[in-house]
């Protein structure tokens, strides 16, 4: 039961949605009406702004990140990355806004930094440098939940590998559009 409604919380933690609530509050647009229309980091970088967006950034990864610790916190025989993929869940299907979400990649960024710092800091550097070279968030997005995939088989930790996968198959899900339009050459590149 107590496993339960820290379960349910990382779900409304991960489920807040920090792009659509700066946007109203501080800049009077609805995202969704925006851009792409996502309310992920992203969107936010190219509709509002740079400081808006990297306050979405961070506030988005520590969607992932607090319910990381849950098990440290209170005492719980559990892998804190479960929780992390569960905010991530509720990144991309929030029940505030009819289960219309994110891509995940931030709140799942915030959850791999809480249980495996040295892997997100080789994620990070990877997708910096992908997207240095493509100018293309998407694809930095997908290619790094690949290697995070990799990485985690290295770890020989079956809970780790299986909960890397879950994430890597609901970003590339959540890129569906993306990937499309990469392969035809009409997506938007960053610009960086």
């Amino acid at each position: 039961m107590y496993i339960a409604i820290l379960l349910i919380i990382s779900y409304l933690l991960g489920a807040v949605p920090n792009s659509l609530i700066i946007g109203k509050l501080f800049y009077k647009k609805d995202l969704r009406n925006y851009g792409s229309g996502n309310i992920g980091t992203t969107n936010t970088f190219r509709v509002l702004g740079k400081k808006p967006g990297v306050i979405v950034l961070l506030l988005d990864m520590l969607k992932g990140f607090i319910p990381v610790l849950f098990p440290l916190i209170f005492n719980i025989e559990l892998s804190g990355l479960i929780f992390g993929i569960v905010a991530a869940i509720g990144h991309v299907y929030p029940i505030y806004l009819k289960f219309k979400g994110g891509k995940a990649v931030a709140t799942s960024a915030g959850a791999i930094l809480a249980f495996h710092p040295a892997i997100f800091i080789g994620l990070a550097l990877f997708f910096l440098f992908t997207l240095k070279i493509s100018k293309y968030v998407s694809l930095s997005s997908i290619l790094s939940a690949i290697v995070l995939f990799i990485c985690s088989i290295f770890t020989q930790d079956l809970i780790f590998i299986t909960l890397s996968f879950i994430i890597m198959v609901i970003i590339i899900f959540r890129h569906r559009s993306n990937i499309k339009r990469l392969i035809n050459g009409t997506e938007s590149k960053a610009k960086i």
